[in-house]
């Protein structure tokens, strides 16, 4: 019997969630709290690093944030962002936050389509003159490095944030018949907060192939898997599953 779930992710902001559907209709509580959150490096830590953001003449985002820790680590470091600073975004979502920090209109702004970097690439190359700097996470691929390499591109990657454990407090209940995790590093959360976890009743469910890897690899038994021919998004494998092991119709 499955009553209260926790997702690991923030609370969706829009109220036509399919998580809130799902409550409604079959009488479960759904509990928003992530196993991880990103939190900026330091001055000082970004400062070891030495780089010089002021050397480059355009930042490349691939998410809202690299953009947020690259703003407020610049403030922290009292760093005046030059006016005619170029920013290369991954998707036209990421490239519209920067409305948030600077006036969109006064800048120049590319962004890609697909949301994959080659797709960005191609106008890179058009600006093959201009520095680029690359805020990243302290966990990340090297595809964006090979690809500004494999068309001599000038520039610096550098870590401005890191994603750490949201740890529990000894007082914060446990009490979940089920847990959705979206990253391996949600499992990684999981042990570290807890131990000496044991499932026991409690269903897993998990969204992505390194994600299903990293929960099996970590002793769990996944009940519940997504993406899949079947289930494109988790709300629809979670809203049978709750369907079938509830007996509801």
């Amino acid at each position: 019997m499955v009553k209260k779930i926790l997702v690991s992710q923030p609370k969706p902001s829009s109220d036509k969630s399919p998580y809130f559907d799902i409550e409604r209709k079959y009488g479960v509580e759904i509990v928003f709290r992530p196993f991880i959150k990103v939190e900026s490096l330091t001055p000082r830590e970004f400062r070891a690093q030495k780089i010089d953001i002021l050397e480059h003449t355009a930042v490349i985002f691939t998410s809202r944030h690299a953009i947020d820790h690259f703003f407020g680590l610049c403030k922290e470091m009292r760093l005046t962002i030059p006016e005619d600073m170029k920013y290369f975004c991954i998707t036209e979502t990421v490239a519209l936050y920067i409305q948030k920090y600077v006036q969109y209109r006064k800048r120049k702004v590319f962004f890609g389509n697909t949301g994959k970097i080659n797709d960005l690439l191609p106008t890179m190359v058009k600006h093959k003159s201009e520095r680029y700097f690359i805020p990243t996470s302290d966990v990340h691929n090297d595809e964006i490095e090979q690809l500004m390499e494999s068309k001599k591109l000038q520039f610096t990657q550098g870590v401005m944030y890191r994603t750490v454990s949201n740890d529990f407090t000894p007082d914060e209940p446990f009490d979940y018949d089920m847990l959705i995790f979206f990253s391996p590093s949600g499992i990684t959360a999981l042990m570290k907060n807890f131990p000496d976890f044991a499932q026991k009743d409690i269903a897993i469910a998990t969204f992505g192939v390194h994600t299903a890897k990293a929960a099996k690899d970590a002793g769990l038994t996944v009940q519940l898997e997504a993406p899949t021919p079947k289930y494109a998004s988790i709300t629809a494998a979670l809203a049978d599953y709750i369907k079938e092991v509830n007996g509801e119709g």
